[in-house]
């Protein structure tokens, strides 16, 4: 877990449209973070969420590929 692999994750979010499709693709968030702990990121929601305070949920969520409700109980993911 680690703010850097959180890092790199956005700026693939943002750069791989491909990667992107994949991660947002899942309709299950567990399934979504699998998918991006097989491509090598390690990291906690809550890491994700302190790099994009300027996001809103919504954009978030399609980062995440995870509901908004699991964003704000906190739900601790390592991906």
């Amino acid at each position: 877990m680690s703010i850097e692999s959180a890092q790199a994750f956005l700026e693939r979010m943002k750069t791989d449209e491909e990667f992107a499709k994949n991660v947002t693709e899942y309709k299950d968030f567990e399934a979504s973070m699998s998918y991006v702990k097989e491509a090598g990121f390690e990291f906690t929601l809550e890491e994700v969420k302190a790099l994009t305070s300027e996001l809103t949920d919504e954009m978030l969520d399609q980062v995440s590929g995870g509901s908004s409700s699991l964003m704000k109980q906190g739900c601790r993911v390592t991906a």
